[in-house]
């Protein structure tokens, strides 16, 4: 973990991937000059006033909003009262965009400011846990997110005509379904389906919903319910289910039902 301080600035990497970088970042006083990156830059404002100059306009960026910055525009950065601004941002490199895309021009998005709700989920989870690695199958969705995120507030979304190659979706489902403990390798999904990876991260959502990734830990998510609900303890159901540990078990549950493992089994408890 990288940790670069200043007077008035705090910045901190966390777990990057290939043409992907995370940062948590927080001004008080002080002010980032003029500058232009090669990425699409894409952060949320957590905390304070969030101002920046931006194709010849005073942006506001409140907490909760996003911020989405075309690669090579110039930017600067400050906080707009005394108390300062915290974020965090995903730099990804135009390549990757493009590759979601599908050979599509880059979307550009005039109004660099997102109202709280206008971009995906996922894409906040990623940010919410910055030091979690990513895997390679997440990659590929956060860039599939973010393309189709930046396309729909550049208004160039268009119909995607390409059809669902629905058996050899299949085949990748139920090699997950098998065994969800098991972390399969895109290269993997490719030798069952024939498909490319790229086309099995679009079409995969499209068919069924989500992504491969979320796919599998709702199924582990399964498997953990059925020992939890049998009167395994959290962390032994964690371990079958092929988390890191209970704390990842946790974060993942409440995450998708709303409740932390305790309080999921003491309600099915308080029925019985």
């Amino acid at each position: 973990m990288e940790r670069v301080s200043g007077p008035g600035y705090r910045l901190r990497f966390g777990s990057g991937a290939a043409g992907m970088e995370r940062l948590e970042a927080s001004l008080v006083g002080t002010a980032f000059a003029p500058h232009r990156h090669d990425t699409y830059a894409i952060g949320m404002t957590l905390r304070g006033v969030q101002t920046f100059r931006y194709r010849g306009e005073l942006r506001h960026c409140l907490p909760g909003e996003w911020h989405v910055l075309h690669p090579d525009e110039v930017h600067d950065g400050a906080a707009g009262t005394d108390e300062g601004f915290g974020y965090r941002i995903v730099y990804l490199d135009p390549s990757l965009v493009q590759q979601a895309l599908g050979g599509r021009p880059l979307p550009f998005v005039a109004d660099p400011v997102v109202r709280p709700g206008g971009m995906p989920a996922s894409l906040a989870a990623c940010l919410a846990d910055i030091d979690r690695p990513l895997e390679e199958a997440e990659r590929l969705d956060i860039a599939l997110l973010v393309a189709d995120a930046l396309e729909r507030h550049s208004g160039t979304r268009t119909a995607r005509r390409e059809p669902l190659a629905l058996e050899a979706l299949s085949r990748v489902r139920e090699l997950i379904v098998a065994d969800p403990v098991v972390r399969h390798s895109l290269a993997e999904f490719e030798a069952v389906s024939g498909l490319d990876r790229w086309t099995i991260a679009r079409q995969f959502r499209a068919a069924y919903g989500t992504s491969p990734t979320r796919f599998r830990t709702m199924r582990q998510l399964d498997r953990a319910r059925l020992l939890m609900a049998g009167g395994t303890p959290p962390g032994a159901a964690a371990q079958a289910a092929g988390f890191a540990d209970q704390s990842h078990l946790t974060r993942m549950f409440k995450r998708a039902y709303g409740l932390t493992p305790a309080r999921w089994t003491a309600a099915l408890t308080a029925r019985r």
